[in-house]
């Protein structure tokens, strides 16, 4: 009996399993062709900068070419810059971002989770938040270093503010999005407030909040930038503002490089988190 139930079992495996492999293929097949795409516009749109550049069609003073841009970050790695080592540098940034994003985001979805679920709440504090995000960040930088200094402490602010805005508005639409059956459903069945927060609107949030996370990397890296712009000793921002006061276009240009590659790296490890957290839901590559 066993044996024949196995024999019946068996072909509906293979087929699971060659349906598998087959969408294994595909995916594989999808991703290095965006890949080779990719490759292909990046070696387009510095390849032309290049040429541009070395045939004087455009001002190497102005825009420099990717070149002399990698060029002067090996001479900052290898010689270091006017601020120190560039790996200090970097880690002094890195760190402020990190900070920012994390702070901001807790934040954010602490306060978008409540206001989501208190009608009252939400009400009452709704209207100082909207007023409060319609300031302009830069505006607040120069207070926060006055509060602050010229340290840490100010940086992380500015990064917090731009972070927190962006996390709280997902997360208090998401919580707002939760399927009303699902949550009545759930106390039906006797769900406490806890429960109910954990097993139902919390995942159905999700989604919202894990996509903010892709943005809200950028803009804390952004914070952090600008407050080492308006005021700093050390850091990427501080480089860039020492490039700019010495009519250094490379030097600028250097450091965005680096602030870019490293919120693409960011960006790839919050997609990793998504498909962690969410991996029922498709996500396009």
């Amino acid at each position: 009996m066993k044996t024949q139930i196995s024999s019946l079992a068996s072909p509906a495996s293979v087929e699971v399993v060659s349906r598998k492999a087959e969408l294994k293929k595909k995916a594989l097949k999808l991703q290095a062709r965006n890949l080779s795409l990719q490759l292909l516009v990046f070696v387009v749109v510095t390849g032309s900068w290049q040429f541009l550049s070395s045939q004087k069609i455009i001002d190497p003073f102005f825009f420099s070419s990717p070149f002399d841009i990698v060029k002067h970050i090996w001479t900052w790695a290898v010689y270091g810059t006017t601020a120190g080592p560039l790996w200090l540098q970097f880690l002094v940034t890195l760190e402020e971002t990190v900070l920012s994003f994390i702070l901001g985001g807790v934040f954010g979805i602490i306060f978008g989770y409540a206001l989501g679920v208190n009608d009252l709440l939400s009400v009452i504090l709704g209207p100082y938040i909207k007023m409060i995000n319609a300031i302009p960040r830069v505006v607040l930088v120069p207070i926060f270093i006055l509060w602050f200094g010229l340290g840490m402490p100010s940086k992380v602010a500015s990064g917090l503010v731009l972070t927190f805005f962006i996390v709280f508005f997902n997360a208090f639409q998401g919580v707002r999005e939760v399927d009303r059956n699902l949550i009545n459903n759930a106390l039906l069945l006797g769900a406490s407030k806890g429960q109910l927060a954990k097993h139902v609107i919390i995942p159905s949030a999700l989604t919202w909040i894990l996509s903010s996370l892709h943005s809200s990397f950028g803009f804390a890296l952004i914070g952090a930038v600008v407050g080492e712009f308006i005021g700093a000793t050390q850091g990427l921002g501080y480089l860039i503002a020492q490039a700019q006061g010495a009519f250094d276009t490379t030097g600028v240009f250097a450091g965005m490089l680096i602030l870019s590659i490293t919120a693409l790296i960011a960006d790839l490890g919050v997609s990793k988190l998504e498909k962690r957290f969410i991996a029922w839901r498709y996500v396009r590559k």
